[in-house]
């Protein structure tokens, strides 16, 4: 990786584009893991793997079964699954996270980081959010989260061993300390921590000290991290973890994010996970400029040909099998409706993360015996789709307490394919959103849009909230079928 200290961002690509908040990493030989939060999704907590920390492929999902994540009717849109550590320590991967919505910590633990994951371990005495793991010398298990607090844990048992312990917290007066992450380097304990909310003012910071348990001295540079009150193309940058590659070399993962349009300036792909070399200077850590990741082009296609959908595919909160199969009708993915609407909490929806500013989705759906369709999802207050049934094709939109049919047209014979296609724009105006949102009808090859809507309202700085945008498919009344989908940036 020493080449690569060279590659400082002259672009802004992320190393794991769209919705890929709060990365944490870990090395087992010349192989990294890299796990992010999934809030409301099912299943939850995707890991990637990589060789260089700059190509990344998704190797599944950490919690895809209901015995190790529930996410109740009741959880909000941007709660659920918060915040994991990954860890590698005696031959074993562990994953420490939040499930706000049920019941705060757990521990899973895995041979093969590709799963199967075991069951969790409930830390009920173990407080807060944000839980890292981190060993000393003697095997006494560390666990600090937001706060900044710490443990002693038996991870095998839960069992907190002594009550919790205010460690530093960042600098005085900062919002928001989070995103622990322990790590012994050379003589030192260093921690690692996020402050100043996870907008704008995101920042990190760091504290050393000879025990993992402290004193901590704070870095005099802190925060070492942070792109606020800059014109960066990359901003609330955040929620960072520590890495050391084969050749000695120190690298950070993070999370950023890209607004675009005018003022304030949105984001609508989410939190995503960038790089950045990180150099030693009087035993504190000095981050580099923002690592240019590869430019992931190409397309997704997927014809649900297997009895189990790909990991990239997540759905809201629950996917049933009695709701969501690719085993009823061969080469199809059926969708049986529960919720009525995407306003509901229990839609029926698969989708997957929508990974670059400029992209275009496609699905061929037979809606004779229901209606459903395709939709770019922020959360059941905030989302666009076209929806199919036997008489009619329809664009409808919800943007907070507001929702209309904006465009519809009688439905071709189906089999029908819908599409959506989403293009940057240039601000002309400082409230020129960030892009357009267009979805149509496809037929001999050429798309039909029967609207064009703004995508300021599908970003967080409209919505709230922690995540970004998803697309895909869903059912809204009966049975829909789906032959195939499509994705692929639009260059």
């Amino acid at each position: 990786m020493s080449d690569q200290h060279e590659a400082t961002a002259t672009t802004s690509n992320p190393i794991i584009p769209g919705f890929h908040p709060d990365p944490t990493v870990c090395r087992v030989g010349d192989d990294y893991y890299l796990a992010c939060s999934s809030f409301e999704y099912f299943p939850g907590v995707p890991v990637f793997h990589s060789r260089d920390l700059l190509h990344w492929t998704q190797i599944g999902n950490a919690l895809d079964r209901p015995s190790q994540l529930r996410l109740p009717f009741d959880t909000p849109s941007s709660a659920g699954i918060y915040a994991p550590t990954f860890r590698h320590h005696d031959g074993r991967f562990w994953l420490i996270v939040t499930n706000v919505s049920d019941g705060g910590n757990l521990l899973f633990t895995a041979t093969d980081p590709a799963g199967p994951w075991s069951d969790p371990v409930r830390l009920p005495d173990v407080p807060g959010i944000d839980p890292d793991l981190a060993w000393d010398a003697d095997g006494t298990c560390w666990c600090t989260v937001a706060g900044v607090h710490q443990v002693r844990l038996d991870p095998r048992t839960g069992e907190v061993l002594g009550p919790p312990q205010r460690l530093w917290s960042g600098t005085p007066n900062a919002q928001a300390p989070e995103a622990p992450h322990l790590h012994r380097i050379g003589d030192c304990w260093y921690l690692l921590i996020a402050e100043g909310g996870t907008e704008r003012g995101h920042g990190v910071s760091i504290a050393r000290g000879r025990t993992p348990d402290g004193p901590f001295e704070p870095c005099p540079a802190n925060p070492i991290l942070s792109h606020r009150s800059t014109t960066h193309p990359v901003q609330n940058t955040g929620h960072a973890d520590l890495v050391q590659a084969p050749d000695g070399s120190w690298w950070m993962v993070l999370l950023g994010v890209r607004p675009g349009g005018g003022t304030p300036g949105w984001h609508v792909l989410g939190r995503e996970t960038f790089l950045a070399p990180v150099t030693w200077a009087d035993g504190w850590p000095v981050v580099g400029d923002l690592v240019s990741g590869p430019v992931i082009t190409g397309s997704h296609r997927d014809d649900f040909e297997f009895s189990e959908l790909q990991p990239c595919w997540i759905s809201v909160r629950d996917r049933l099998p009695e709701h969501c199969t690719t085993k009823e009708r061969s080469g199809w993915l059926t969708l049986h409706a529960r919720g009525g609407s995407l306003d509901e909490r229990d839609v029926v929806f698969v989708g997957r993360r929508q990974q670059h500013l400029s992209c275009r989705a496609r699905t061929l759906i037979d809606a004779a015996a229901g209606s459903g369709g395709l939709a770019v999802r922020l959360d059941e207050e905030h989302h666009y789709e076209i929806e199919a049934d036997a008489g009619e094709v329809r664009v409808v939109a919800r943007i907070g307490s507001l929702k209309t049919v904006v465009a519809s047209r009688p439905a071709p014979e189906t089999p029908v394919v819908l599409a959506v296609e989403i293009e940057p724009r240039t601000p002309r105006d400082p409230r020129t959103g960030p892009d357009t949102i267009r979805l149509g009808v496809e037929a001999d090859g050429v798309v039909t849009a029967l609207a064009e809507l703004d995508g300021k309202y599908l970003s967080t700085e409209v919505a709230g909230g922690f995540t970004g945008r998803v697309v895909g498919m869903y059912a809204a009344a009966g049975t829909v079928h789906f032959d195939w989908f499509d994705y692929e940036q639009i260059t």
